[in-house]
């Protein structure tokens, strides 16, 4: 057996000489994680367009999270943490695998898969005793770097690809699912699939990791849900604002009227349902946590802006709330209390040893080290956790975010943006920050930083001791590139 199986098997019999001499049940997982789903795209949430009576279910049912975070504004570092339970800038997997823009900086180096020596929170469910299943998107790597190499008995549709190659019917074009009758809808196919492993597996404890293609371009939907949310839209007040915003140099949607992403949504939802039914009809429902999460804030800058995250500001790809705060929902019967909400600011990086503890499994704060367990906040707690919040993401992303930092300290937020701020030519001057509160300011309109150089400064540093200790890896100037207009044609 190989140095990493030991330590494996190690993290997750360690604390075994602590069970009870008649242990309970472990509990089953099914973690649902939504791609590009924006913090304000549920009805839970306040959307008033998007249509989502099942999730909306699930959060009454459990507790919603109003300062939930993703990791990153892009989906595979923040997926990366999620298994890994370490900051994207910790494992250097800091942008989307694949992506390589540049601009006034070139990107930092970062790597383009999660790391195998990483132990996942699902190679230590499985060791317990769990049966896992991936189903859906995958992003963390090619071949060898797949599902199945982190710790997954069953994989469908995991692949390095982050959107689906083939659109959202068959056929799919994707190496790791088989193609359906010609016009099959991914998202109920992948349902399918997941309904047959909960059957399969109902019977020994369970971790199904349902990583959703929806809502990720391309925008595509059935023609009968595009017509229902064209006819809604037709019956819309007037707006009392503006339709578009500039965001840099991207403009941005400020409503939510967007009909084939609004099916979108809805073919989310009636998954959801789908396998809360499941769980339900099999009698699992008291011990199984469900989780439900998205990857990074909803596309409203670019690739056909078709939400709104409003009052947040920006989107995915930007740092701003709209592209890192998320959804976010539990549901853990007995331990939550019905439709509860917690303000806990809470990140990524936290499920695993959250789902250690809530599994009655030893933690290991050497592989998660940047995460926290948030049972005390589920079980009813409204104390935060005595920490800070850090993003790193040096990078351009492809809607319009330029490369940063951020920190959030209880309410202030500082953002370090690393293009020099002097205009070109010069390639001097310190790097732009922006402070906020995001208490009063959740919208981030008003910039502090100049009103508060103490708390800036102090941020600052902080943020910059944090990047130090985890090794982050930064952009450097770029000698070929000029603005537009400017270069030779």
């Amino acid at each position: 057996m190989s140095t990493r199986c030991l330590l494996v098997v190690a993290l997750a019999l360690s604390g075994c000489a602590h069970y009870p001499a008649t242990p309970r049940p472990k509990p089953n997982f099914v973690f649902l994680l939504a791609d590009d789903l924006g913090w304000k795209d549920l009805g839970c949430y306040g959307s008033t367009f998007y249509e989502t009576p099942n999730i909306d279910r699930l959060a009454r049912g459990g507790m919603r999270f109003t300062n939930a975070y993703a990791a990153c504004p892009v989906c595979s570092p923040t997926r990366a943490s999620i298994m890994a339970g370490k900051y994207p800038a910790r494992m250097h997997t800091t942008d989307y695998f694949g992506g390589r823009r540049k601009g006034r900086m070139l990107p930092a180096s970062y790597i383009h898969q999660l790391p195998q020596k990483e132990v996942t929170i699902a190679e230590v469910l499985k060791v317990a005793g769990y049966r896992t299943g991936f189903f859906g998107k995958w992003h963390l790597g090619a071949k060898p770097h797949t599902p199945q190499s982190q710790g997954f008995d069953v994989n469908f549709a995991g692949f390095r690809g982050g959107m689906p190659p083939g659109g959202y019917f068959s056929p799919y074009k994707n190496p790791e699912l088989t193609d359906g009758p010609k016009g099959e809808h991914l998202t109920e196919r992948l349902t399918d699939e997941a309904l047959k492993f909960i059957d399969q597996s109902k019977d020994q404890p369970f971790l199904l990791y349902f990583s959703y293609y929806n809502v990720h371009t391309p925008l595509q939907t059935k023609p009968e849900y595009r017509a229902k949310y064209i006819a809604k839209r037709e019956k819309l007040p007037e707006p009392t604002g503006p339709k578009w915003l500039p965001e840099g140099n991207r403009k941005c949607r400020q409503i939510q009227d967007h009909a084939v992403y609004a099916g979108m949504v809805q073919h989310l939802d009636e998954s959801v349902g789908r396998v809360l039914a499941k769980i339900e009809q099999l009698g699992l429902s008291d011990n199984t946590i469900i989780i439900f999460m998205s990857d990074n804030g909803g596309l409203s800058t670019s690739e056909g802006h078709p939400t709104s995250n409003l009052p947040l500001r920006a989107g995915k790809g930007w740092l701003y709330e709209g592209g890192i705060r998320e959804p976010m929902i539990v549901r853990w019967p007995g331990a939550t209390k019905p439709n509860s909400t917690c303000d806990s600011p809470i990140i990524s990086t936290d499920f695993y040893p959250t789902m250690l503890e809530m599994a009655g499994l030893p933690k290991n704060a050497d592989q998660h080290m940047d995460g926290r367990s948030f049972v005390s906040q589920l079980r009813g707690s409204r104390q935060s956790l005595p920490r800070s919040l850090f993003w790193h993401y040096p990078h351009y992303g492809n809607q319009g975010g330029t490369p940063g930092s951020a920190i959030r300290t209880g309410d202030f937020k500082l953002i370090e943006f690393h293009e020099p701020a002097a205009p070109w030519p010069s390639v001097g001057g310190e790097p732009r920050v922006e402070l906020y509160n995001l208490a009063s300011d959740p919208g981030e309109k008003v910039d502090l930083s100049s009103e508060m150089p103490q708390k800036t400064k102090e941020l600052r540093n902080d943020l910059h001791t944090w990047r130090h200790a985890v090794d982050a890896t930064m952009p450097k100037p770029n000698p070929d590139w000029k603005p537009r207009g400017r270069r030779k044609r």
